[in-house]
């Protein structure tokens, strides 16, 4: 997996304040897309155990309230097993911090996936520039979803994600 940047004391991409992780490699290209320099899954850097190093110190502090996956695209097959295997990591030594991931893949394609054991908020869908509301919260165009992930998968119907309250 190659990353561009780990962000630190995040408010935009989730619940509190955040590290934020941001993958190389997008295959949805959305036009209007604010960090077209992520699409590349060559581009950025590798990420290391200086990289997972830092992401660990974050949370080590009591007042980030967890981790968000975004990019690029977590669930880009360049990442997917990497991310899966850290966000594995962080819920173990973190189980009280909360994972965000923001892909543009639907919820109903990647709800089956091992990570989302893991994942307790998903922003699904592809950012759509006629869509685009600053107003927005935690997402960019107004089809995308803020899903309670656990919440979704423990329903036994299928009328679809239970979406995500503050």
């Amino acid at each position: 997996m190659r990353y561009h940047n780990i962000t630190k004391d995040d408010m935009l991409n989730g619940d509190g304040l955040r590290v934020v992780l941001w993958v190389a490699g997008c295959s949805h290209c959305c036009k209007g897309c604010h960090n077209p320099v992520t699409w590349d899954p060559e581009g950025g850097l590798l990420f290391d155990e200086a990289a997972r190093s830092e992401i660990f110190e974050q949370l080590d502090k009591d007042y980030i309230s967890g981790v968000t996956f975004s990019g690029g695209d977590p669930m880009h097959a360049a990442n997917r097993a990497d991310v899966r295997k850290l966000a594995a990591q962080i819920k173990e030594a973190y189980p009280d911090k909360t994972i965000w991931l923001y892909t543009g893949d639907l919820w109903e394609n990647v709800k089956d996936d091992g990570i989302m054991q893991y994942v307790d908020v998903l922003v699904d869908g592809e950012f759509e520039e006629a869509g685009k509301d600053a107003t927005l919260h935690w997402k960019g165009s107004a089809n995308q979803r803020v899903i309670d992930v656990q919440a979704s998968l423990a329903k036994e119907d299928t009328k679809g994600p239970v979406l995500y309250c503050e």
